[in-house]
């Protein structure tokens, strides 16, 4: 398991490199989701808005 070390002062951080990519990856992929529902919420008011 790939893990970095971060050294600030007296302090240490590890990092899991997998689970941040794990992560980043989800974060992307509710984006795209939402962009998805976004585009389709502005057609069906363009829809509604043409029917008047």
């Amino acid at each position: 398991m790939p893990r970095k070390l971060i050294l600030d002062g007296n302090t240490v951080y590890e990092l899991d490199e997998e689970c941040m990519l794990r992560k980043k990856s989800m974060e992307q992929e509710e984006d795209t989701l939402s962009t998805f529902v976004n585009k389709e919420d502005e057609e069906k008011a363009v829809k509604r808005q043409n029917r008047k």
